[in-house]
């Protein structure tokens, strides 16, 4: 017994491979270039930060997980988390890595079902950087429940046409397609509520297309949108794979898109007690640096534990996805742990900062308000929950 479970504790590997490190300094050496006040100016003027996006694109890093016979760099999902968990610890927070997010992950539904022409045409260019592709699910009655989506899809020889409304479409305005979910088969004639779904790539820049920005709190350099469609015509040969088996296609986006958000959960995170810290150390209250004072130090060696622990559970679950192994619940956990970390830090943070927290030149307000979009995008911790208790514990579903 005793030797079985020694061979078990040897094969954990706990050492960062060299060449995770290589990328990590990589992206470091590229975020060095546009330190917080870059992304403070950015987020204050509602602008899309495109020289950080065009270096990115220069190093080939944002097709990081496209395969190489596309144009990209054919890595897995646990390279691509470090990359954007780097960006976020560099003080990019949200706005860095939204900008390159969907490009990252956001193709593999085209990479799988969509026709050859059409992964050949599309994803040497989201690749390259040259083509931007926005994501269409989310509408305003329907919000996390997918299946009564309303936007719909009907057929016109050749062609469909599609007829709604999304909303939270990020970087809508800069795109030039769109991922979109819609129905074919109205809710109340399919087989079952995820049946007749189906996903499309449309363009954006069509007069049937109009796209309204949404005022928020925060990561405000990535617009969010509210789009319309009014009778956009579509090609048919834009349908992704089957029709009426989209929702299918999209599932396989959702684990990496989780796993992704818990790496910028985690980078904003240390990217605040890293503030956090500093500034204990420096500032001096009574005679002392305030860091001295329990109140203070016992809060952020929490933040620095709870980050740790939900990175544990991150690399746990990319690995698992680039083994082709199930990781639904790893994913969904890493993302939750991670959300609640990143936020618990961010808000330490505030409370070691006092009044300057609340100050746009110390920058941590800025992680405070991206950090706490983690605990309600892409899915609610509370839709975490009813997963977990649902298909890993075996309880009722909720819903």
């Amino acid at each position: 017994m005793r030797d079985t479970a020694k061979q078990g504790i040897d094969a954990l590997d706990f050492e960062e491979h060299s060449e995770i490190e290589e990328i990590r300094e990589a992206i470091r050496r590229i975020c060095a270039d546009f330190p917080d006040e870059y992304w403070r100016e950015k987020d204050d003027a509602h602008a899309f930060p495109w020289e950080f996006y065009e270096k990115m694109a220069e190093g080939g890093w944002i097709g990081i997980a496209i395969p190489e016979s596309l144009g990209g760099g054919g890595r897995g999902i646990t390279e691509a988390s470090v990359i954007l968990e780097e960006i976020a610890a560099s003080g990019a927070a949200m706005n860095g890595c939204s900008a390159i997010h969907l490009s990252i992950f956001g193709m593999e539904p085209v990479r799988k079902y969509g026709s050859p022409e059409l992964v050949a045409d599309v994803l040497p260019r989201v690749a390259s950087g040259e083509l931007h592709v926005a994501f269409g699910v989310t509408e305003p009655d329907a919000g996390t429940d997918t299946t009564k989506i309303r936007t719909r899809a009907e057929r016109d020889g050749d062609e469909y046409v599609i007829t709604g409304a999304k909303v939270w479409t990020s970087k809508a305005p800069y795109c030039d397609m769109c991922l979109l979910l819609v129905r074919t088969t109205p809710y109340e004639e399919a087989a079952s509520p995820t049946d007749g779904i189906s996903l499309f790539l449309v363009d954006l820049d069509d007069p049937a297309v109009d796209i309204t920005p949404i005022a928020k709190v925060g990561r405000n350099a990535v617009v969010s949108c509210e789009v319309r469609y009014d009778g956009l015509r579509v090609p048919a040969s834009r349908l992704i794979g089957n029709e009426g088996e989209g929702f299918r296609y999209i599932l396989d986006g959702l684990n990496p898109e989780r796993i992704l958000i818990a790496a910028e959960a985690l980078g904003i995170g240390k990217a605040a007690v890293n503030r956090a810290v500093e500034y204990a150390n420096t500032r001096v209250v009574f005679d002392r640096p305030i860091g001295k004072n329990q109140g203070i130090s016992f809060p952020l060696a929490q933040a620095h534990m709870k980050l740790h622990a939900a990175e544990l559970m991150i690399r746990k679950a990319s690995w698992q996805y680039d083994q082709g192994i199930g990781c639904a619940e790893a994913a969904n956990t890493a993302k939750y742990l991670a959300s609640e970390a990143g936020f618990f830090a961010a808000d330490r943070a505030m409370q070691t900062l006092g009044g300057f927290g609340y100050a746009s030149e110390y920058h941590v307000e800025r992680y405070w308000r991206e950090a706490r979009l983690m605990k309600i995008a892409p899915v609610s911790q509370e839709m975490v929950l009813n997963f977990i208790s649902s298909k890993t514990l075996g309880l009722p579903k909720s819903y």
